[in-house]
């Protein structure tokens, strides 16, 4: 047996079939499914543990997980021996050596997220997009979203009874893009809670289709109440984009 060393894996899936990240008893989830490729590969049970979960339905363009092995392998080969087993909905992109204490949650700096909404049916992007028919106004809830930054405290936009120690969060930006005939949110911060994101832009499309007012945000923050805020978008929209870690955990720069 060799050295226990540890990597992290970058890799993307899409949401649609599994009950979230996070791994549970019967039902199929992204982490249960790779741990149990990992396992396949090595012909020994193997663990991974995620920067955070995602809900059930929610996508990842870019997520990263640790695993600890003392087995000796090459990465192109486990990149592509993982992408062999894994279901079309998952892939793996790299495997990355980092210091033995590095951790994918606890060392992330920023996560950033993107929701993205459609006004014209589409079957590449169902399932994949919120399809509405009426067209928010982006000034609106830009001028709203602006707010976001000058808060700490986001219980309202937090699921409730979640297992959190607290609930400050660092918004480093808050954004609507028109791009395409799409409206795409960005919002990137050093932590999210359980549903925020969705809870957000549900109550930001209310604030642009003129249902409350862009003011109307500062009420809902600073209430910590989550019923004051809106109804979360639908899941399938929302896609975790980029999670970023300091340069010196990577043994393999």
């Amino acid at each position: 047996m060799g050295k226990i060393k540890r990597y992290f894996l970058e890799l993307s899936y899409l949401g649609t079939p599994f009950h979230g990240w996070q791994i549970q008893e019967n039902a199929e989830t992204v982490q249960g499914t790779i741990e149990a490729a990992l396992s396949t590969f090595f012909r020994s049970p193997h663990s991974i543990q995620g920067s955070g979960r995602t809900d059930t339905g929610v996508h990842a363009s870019m997520q990263v997980a640790h695993f600890d092995t003392s087995e000796s392998f090459e990465k192109e080969k486990l990149v592509k021996g993982l992408n062999g087993i894994l279901p079309k909905e998952i892939s793996i992109h790299s495997i990355r050596e980092v210091k033995s204490e590095a951790h994918a949650r606890f060392d992330a700096e920023e996560r950033s997220y993107f929701y993205r909404m459609i006004f014209q049916k589409s079957p590449f992007l169902d399932g994949m997009a919120w399809y509405s028919f009426r067209k928010p106004n982006v000034d609106l809830m830009n001028k709203a979203a602006a707010t976001l930054l000058s808060y700490k405290d986001f219980e309202a936009f937090s699921k409730v009874n979640t297992e959190v120690n607290h609930f400050r969060c660092e918004i480093k930006s808050a954004y609507w893009e028109q791009k395409d005939g799409e409206l795409l949110f960005h919002i990137t911060a050093n932590r999210f809670l359980r549903g925020m994101v969705r809870a957000i832009v549900g109550t930001l499309v209310e604030i642009g289709l003129e249902k409350r007012a862009p003011e109307s945000l500062v009420e809902i923050i600073e209430s910590k109440s989550r019923a004051r805020a809106g109804k979360a978008a639908p899941a399938h929209g929302l896609f975790l984009d980029r999670v970023t870690y300091p340069d010196e955990i990577y043994l393999d720069l």
